[in-house]
């Protein structure tokens, strides 16, 4: 999520959500002491400024109520919330934390290079210890979110990358057996059968590169093996042969000319021209994004509600792959607290990852949910059938922008969308990477 919401970076019924939260100044100093949600605040009252993406429809309300009714079970704390449009609220963030100062009590994370930047620069408490019971509950998914052995963010969503498609457009358009895991070649039909039927097959964000480059990295999951871009993350060297062959199945998928009109220019999710709003208006076939995407859909419909034409499938798969057919590629919204707030945060943090809370949030399909309690809670039979494949044993690559951090990542982004507009190639993309990894030392 440069994400991104992903970011990434960042998803509500009826919500413009990404899952991605952002920035502001903390503060309060209160210590606090918790027991089943329920907080007494001593010396004083405290402010708990949150910051998150879910930013329309229920899925504000939702966050509003989870605020409102920890202020209730505990006097003397008040829940600060800023609900922002996901990219305004990742720009405010990295400003935030490249300026060490103005950092939000509890945020989104994303694991990865970036939080290894923010624990690196002392800017987040590590929560191992102070929200322990909460990191034993979710410890199937805190690896990414940990520096150290110490536990820096609390994920409360992990899920995976795909396409979104409209079930409906499909039919009309003769196709029928749509494969949960498609080939390339199963996955060319369906563009092609769109096209025939006057339907745009794909939208695409471009204008925001993520959502471009998301099909990179998608590549690299297919082409390479899982512990090769490991090495290659942890050396900078990026020269084995599978990286320039994602690429150029990335190119062969471009030549197919299936993207929307004007696709270099689409933003990815905010308002009825978005790529998820071409989704959400049926005026597409598909979109790759997150699990987050129906939220967003839901909240682009005038109706607010997650249409039941939604399917999904895995990006496909390609002859002769090093990949394993079973990995995916994703990722998850945590929420990290800024070293400099007060202990009600943490309190707040854990909330944020009840039973209760993460029930809710699975019950309004604003993600796919840690807490083991939560996960039958899913109410979109599309999105709960995400869980089995998130589940199910292969490994989950983080989205390349953010393993990579930053710089390394906003390098790539910007050449993977060069590569969309023709004027960059698989070469380029991979001496990007190179040289940004070599300049970060």
């Amino acid at each position: 999520m440069t994400r991104k919401m992903r970011g990434a970076t960042a998803v509500a019924l009826g919500a413009t959500v990404a899952l991605l939260a952002g920035a502001c100044a903390g503060q309060g100093t209160a210590d606090q002491e918790t027991t089943d949600g329920e907080t007494t605040a001593e010396g004083g009252d405290s402010t708990v400024e949150w910051w998150h993406n879910s930013n329309t429809g229920e899925g504000k309300v939702y966050y509003d109520q989870v605020a409102a009714d920890f202020e209730e079970a505990n006097p003397g704390v008040t829940v600060q919330v800023e609900a922002m449009q996901h990219e305004d609220m990742l720009t405010k963030l990295q400003a935030a934390m490249q300026a060490g100062s103005g950092i939000p009590d509890v945020f989104m994370s994303r694991g990865g290079g970036e939080l290894q930047n923010d624990v690196d620069a002392g800017l987040l408490r590590d929560l191992t210890e102070d929200a322990s019971g909460t990191v034993e509950t979710i410890s199937a998914f805190t690896g990414q979110y940990t520096v150290d052995d110490g536990v820096y963010a609390l994920p409360f969503s992990m899920g995976l990358v795909g396409f979104w498609y409209n079930m409906d457009l499909f039919e009309e358009a003769g196709i029928t057996d749509v494969s949960d895991n498609p080939t390339i070649d199963e996955f060319y039909g369906y563009i092609d059968q769109l096209k025939a039927a006057g339907v745009d097959p794909l939208s695409v964000g471009a204008g925001d590169k993520w959502p471009a480059a998301h099909y990179w990295y998608y590549g690299v999951v297919r082409e390479c093996e899982f512990e090769t871009v490991e090495a290659a993350i942890e050396s900078g060297d990026y020269s084995d042969e599978c990286f320039l062959q994602a690429g150029e199945n990335v190119q062969d998928i471009i030549a197919k000319e299936p993207f929307n009109p004007g696709f270099l220019a689409t933003g990815a999710q905010e308002g009825p021209t978005s790529a998820s709003g071409l989704l959400a208006s049926e005026r597409v076939g598909m979109e790759l994004a997150g699990h987050w995407e129906p939220g967003v859909v839901g909240g682009l419909r005038e109706d607010e509600q997650v249409p039941d034409w939604l399917g999904w499938f895995a990006f496909p798969t390609f002859p002769g792959q090093a990949g394993e057919p079973s990995d995916q590629m994703g990722g998850g919204d945590a929420w990290a607290v800024s070293n400099d707030a007060p202990d009600a945060a943490v309190d707040f943090a854990e909330y944020l990852l009840s039973d209760e809370v993460q029930t809710g949030f699975a019950e309004l399909d604003m993600g796919l949910p840690t807490n083991p309690a939560a996960t039958g809670s899913v109410a979109n039979e599309t999105l709960a059938q995400l869980i089995p494949v998130r589940d199910g044993g292969g490994e989950t690559q983080l989205y390349l922008d953010t393993r990579l951090g930053q710089s390394v990542g906003n390098a790539m982004n910007d050449e993977i969308a060069l590569m969309f507009a023709g004027e960059a190639g698989p070469q380029d993309v991979v001496d990007a990477i190179e040289e940004a990894a070599a300049a970060q030392g």
